[in-house]
């Protein structure tokens, strides 16, 4: 279970949106004063496949998914306050059915 912020303070955003697949995956990054950083985003319906150099905790503030992480079997539904983890050199297959996905992602150390 997750325990999301609602909110983000002394923080920079960045103006300038990730689009992803015809702007049906929507981001904005936000920087802290730490230099560590999150997006902040939007799924719409679809299926998606994401690869990531770095580790990521996506965590699922509003709607839900399903995901299926690269190497692993199966596939598993995520809803509000859930969280999955994705390891560094990896990806994951994700699927919004119905409604939109809000979500968190924390690049992990």
């Amino acid at each position: 279970m997750s325990t999301s912020p609602s909110q983000f303070s002394g923080v920079t955003a960045v103006a300038k949106a990730n689009v992803y697949f015809d702007g049906k995956v929507v981001s904005h990054t936000i920087l802290f004063p730490d230099n560590s950083k999150k997006t902040l985003g939007l799924i719409y319906p679809g299926k998606y496949h994401f690869g990531t150099p770095a580790a990521e905790r996506m965590e699922i503030i509003a709607g839900g998914c399903a995901v299926k992480l690269d190497g692993i079997e199966g596939v598993k539904e995520y809803g509000e306050k859930t969280y999955f983890d994705v390891p560094a050199q990896s990806g994951f297959d994700i699927e919004v059915r119905q409604g939109i996905c809000e979500y968190i992602c924390s690049f992990l150390p």
